[in-house]
């Protein structure tokens, strides 16, 4: 999987670290505080959006009163101190990242997440010294399945996008990676996993955790063998 490979970029929730357990709880709370229920579908709906495109897209869909900003600092507010001591790495994430950084290949993380939330858990978890570089879809100027986040990491790297690996647990995750021309490794997640047929036909890799990167166990999709 890694041949060739000179830099490797993460999507962060669900991918590199376990948090999408917590927004399901926040949609409910925070709907709730309007008097809404949360709809079914919602998270699909979203999925991939940055931060401030989910929060144009709460306003308009539940007409919510408060402007953009007064929603995503509501968010932040309610999800930060989780980020910083709540929010777990994937199994196997950190002595994955730690190889990486041994063989002297570049790290980066793509994100649709607010940049409060990946700086919290970032320094919360002491990754700083392994990533070259931390971007938010809102600085890539949008949201997946466009490639411009993937783009953006992989040139602020010095690194051609086919010479970079993605790991992602999303289908627009790994439109995302596979647009911008990189390899892409989806990765189990259970709030994914009723999609995980999808996932396997848009990426060229499959785990369960990044222990099977490590010790050769993931499994090669058709893609790769075409």
């Amino acid at each position: 999987m890694l041949d060739g490979i000179k830099a490797v970029l993460f999507d962060l929730d669900g991918t590199l670290v376990d948090s999408m357990w917590m927004w399901g709880a926040i949609d409910v709370e925070y709907l709730g505080r309007h008097g809404l229920e949360v709809p079914a579908g919602l998270q699909q709906a979203i999925e991939g959006m940055s931060f401030s495109e989910t929060a144009i897209y709460f306003k308009e869909r539940f007409c919510l009163p408060d402007s953009l900003d007064v929603i995503k600092a509501e968010w932040i507010s309610m999800s930060r101190e989780k980020y910083a001591h709540e929010v777990p790495l994937k199994p196997g994430a950190r002595e994955f990242l730690e190889y990486l950084k041994a063989h002297g290949i570049k790290a980066g993380i793509a994100t649709s997440n607010g940049r409060e939330l990946l700086d919290a858990v970032v320094e919360g978890q002491k990754m700083t010294p392994y990533f070259q570089c931390l971007m938010t879809s809102c600085e890539a100027g949008a949201g997946k399945p466009a490639p411009d986040i993937y783009l953006k990491v992989a040139a602020e790297l010095g690194v051609a996008p086919e010479d970079c690996l993605v790991f992602e647990d999303t289908p627009a995750g790994a439109q995302a990676g596979k647009a911008a021309g990189a390899k892409v490794c989806s990765i189990y997640d259970d709030y994914a996993k009723a999609r995980q047929a999808e996932n396997r036909r848009l990426a060229d890799y499959y785990i369960h955790d990044f222990y099977q990167v490590l010790d050769g166990s993931y499994e090669t999709l058709a893609q790769e063998q075409e």
